[in-house]
């Protein structure tokens, strides 16, 4: 219970910051033009707070908090005044009525530079970029790439951290490059280059890592295979394993570590497994067979049961992510960029079938991962803001009515035509913006329950 409450207080934190922040930049931009604001809203529904300011603007407070509106003197709405007709939207030279839709997305991406000018600034820690194991024949073994091998760059992009070589390894695929140059730093402290083929990888939520696909394993910190906690009705119940347990083998082969048990047990849904386990200071065999659980259409195996939390990182395994006050902001910015372009590509890659729509995730998604981000730390809860902040900037910029991007696109239309568009043909094509919106909204709580089952 107390991680819903997290998880809703944290989503409502992260989309009230956001949409005062995008509607705030409509608002800013408005008054530069002199447009009259009516109202600046933040939520939608019976308002909870009102408050007026000095130009008129009515401030609202409003119950339901997932997005906000600012509505402006619009003569097509709205009694207006001779007097008042000069401050109307609708009175505007067309590039002061494009540049007040555009700000609103626009602020989301200044807000995502600020939000990781912070991170960069105070700096964030990471595992580092090392190999651990290569499997044989893979793309990675075939590359040269081998166990202790350091990642330096990718295609001449510093990669400090594994988060920062997976981003790039992501990039990479959508941008659909026919191969990416890693330079490497070997066991013995040699600089190296591999040239790696990565065409036809798949940077898709539902298959393996870009990393995986490569057969690549990264070093990882590791910690024994203790069983801390067994779930109620659950396979480890079944089988009779308890709080202490240590799993030292599966079916005669050596447990590593629990990272390596979990991946033993996850490929072997509904399959018996022998377990040599240690239990104050016995070895007994049991058998195991672990239930059955399916996440985007793959199968998995799973027991019920919890580890004991992993022991503090040593610094051996980790890199800091730093940069002086001045240069934060163009890495920001730099970042920023990436992700913007990321999201894009794999928009349109969804948009002609190259990648599947169960990438798209709703409210309760992006609720549970506010969650867990604001639980493990202020660095990880920023950056999730800034990801969600560029989602929603380039989501409204997408050429749908009824979205930022599409009113853009009518007056792209009237700059091209000479003349505003049709007041019928704006309306058609909201109507057909709000069935485009509603089925995606459609697909994305779909997902979001599909996940949570």
């Amino acid at each position: 219970m107390l991680d819903i409450l997290i998880n809703i207080a944290s989503f409502i934190v992260v989309i009230g910051i956001l949409v005062t922040f995008h509607e705030y930049g409509h608002f800013w931009v408005a008054r530069r033009f002199d447009v009259k604001v009516l109202r600046f809203s933040i939520g939608f529904g019976k308002p909870i707070y009102t408050w007026h300011g000095k130009n008129g603007t009515e401030y609202v407070l409003a119950q339901i908090p997932l997005g906000g509106y600012v509505k402006m003197l619009d003569e097509r709405n709205d009694e207006v005044s001779e007097a008042e007709l000069p401050l109307a939207f609708t009175q505007k030279p067309l590039y002061a009525r494009m540049a007040i839709v555009v700000a609103g997305p626009l602020f989301n991406f200044l807000l995502a530079i600020v939000l990781y000018w912070s991170i960069f600034t105070i700096g964030t820690e990471g595992l580092k970029p090392i190999v651990s194991e290569v499997k044989p024949a893979s793309i990675a073994a075939l590359a040269g790439v081998k166990a202790g091998d350091e990642f330096l760059s990718i295609d001449g992009k510093k990669t400090q951290t594994w988060s920062v070589a997976g981003l790039d390894l992501i990039a990479a695929v959508v941008e659909g490059r026919p191969s990416i140059q890693i330079a490497v730093k070997d066991g013995n402290g040699e600089p190296q280059i591999r040239e790696l083929p990565v065409e036809g990888l798949s940077a898709d939520v539902k298959n393996k890592s870009v990393i995986s696909q490569l057969g690549i394993e990264p070093r990882l910190p590791a910690w024994p295979a203790i069983i801390d906690e067994i779930k109620p009705n659950g396979a480890a119940e079944a089988a009779g394993l308890m709080s202490g347990d240590e799993v030292l083998a599966t079916d005669g082969k050596k447990v590593k570590d629990w990272r390596d048990w979990v991946t033993r047990v996850q490929k072997k849904p509904g399959e018996t497994m022998q377990l040599t386990i240690l239990r104050e200071g016995k070895q007994i065999v049991i058998s195991l067979t672990p239930g059955i659980k399916t996440h985007n259409d793959v199968q998995y195996g799973y027991v019920g049961a919890a580890g004991l939390p992993p022991p503090a990182v040593s610094k051996e395994f980790l890199a800091v992510v730093q940069y002086p006050f001045f240069a934060a902001w163009g890495e920001a910015a730099k970042k920023t960029w990436q992700i913007s372009h990321l999201t894009l590509r794999m928009l349109g890659k969804m948009v002609i079938g190259e990648a599947s729509i169960k990438n798209i995730s709703g409210p309760l998604t992006i609720a549970q991962y506010a969650g867990r981000s604001a639980s493990i730390g202020i660095i990880q809860f920023l950056s999730f803001m800034a990801v969600v902040s560029i989602s929603l900037g380039v989501l409204n910029l997408l050429p749908i009515p009824v979205l930022d991007g599409g009113h853009l696109m009518y007056y792209l239309a009237e700059l091209i035509k000479g003349s505003p568009v049709s007041e019928k043909a704006q309306f058609l094509g909201q109507q057909m913006g709000m069935v485009l919106l509603g089925l995606l909204m459609v697909v994305a709580f779909y997902n979001d329950v599909m996940r949570l089952i």
